[in-house]
């Protein structure tokens, strides 16, 4: 395997929607004063989520149903993009349940609300969660240095993306548009 190929898969793990997400947000909660048990009921709570979709994602490899973890086959990208939005739902009501329309509340129903337009726009392309994600991710209430390091990493994984092979510039770039517009709404809200 190339040093291209390599830096490539590392950077797209490393860009992994699952973990970049709940890192940001405990960025963000830390970042507006959170105290730490705040911070940490935060991430505790957003890995509880992440390992529900690795869960689903390693069952439908397991039953046969999909090729690889990553969804990347149309089918398979279906069924993702619905266990995502389905989760998604059920995580922004029960946020707007426990603590009203906070931001965390506001995030996840923007992340619901980019699941359903990468499901419409399915017919003609692949968005790129991991940019879409990632992008979002950087537009969080941080630290103007935290930003700076997320906007990089976008940046890395929407080529991390390319040279891997898993979407077309036009799908990542689709990814960026919708994680910024998403992350834009997200600050005015």
């Amino acid at each position: 395997m190339s040093a291209k190929l390599t830096l490539a898969r590392g950077l797209s793990l490393l860009g992994h929607p699952l973990l970049v997400v709940p890192l940001a947000a405990m960025l963000a909660a830390a970042s507006r004063g959170a105290d730490a048990g705040v911070v940490r009921g935060l991430g505790l709570w957003l890995a509880v989520l992440a390992l529900a979709v690795l869960g689903y994602s390693r069952w439908q490899v397991w039953r046969g149903h999909w090729a690889h973890v990553d969804a990347s086959g149309r089918g398979e990208r279906r069924d993702l993009n619905r266990a995502l939005l389905a989760l998604l739902v059920v995580a922004a009501a029960a946020s707007a349940w426990a603590q009203g329309p906070g931001l965390l509340t506001r995030a996840l129903a923007l992340a619901a609300v980019m699941i359903v337009l990468a499901m419409l726009l399915a017919r003609w392309l692949k968005v790129s969660l991991h940019a879409a994600f990632t992008t979002l991710a950087a537009w969080l209430p941080l630290w103007p240095t935290a930003v700076a390091g997320l906007l990089l990493l976008a940046l890395a994984v929407a080529w991390s993306r390319l040279v891997l092979q898993r979407h077309r510039p036009a799908e990542v770039v689709a990814g960026v548009v919708l994680g910024s517009v998403a992350g834009a709404v997200l600050r005015i809200a």
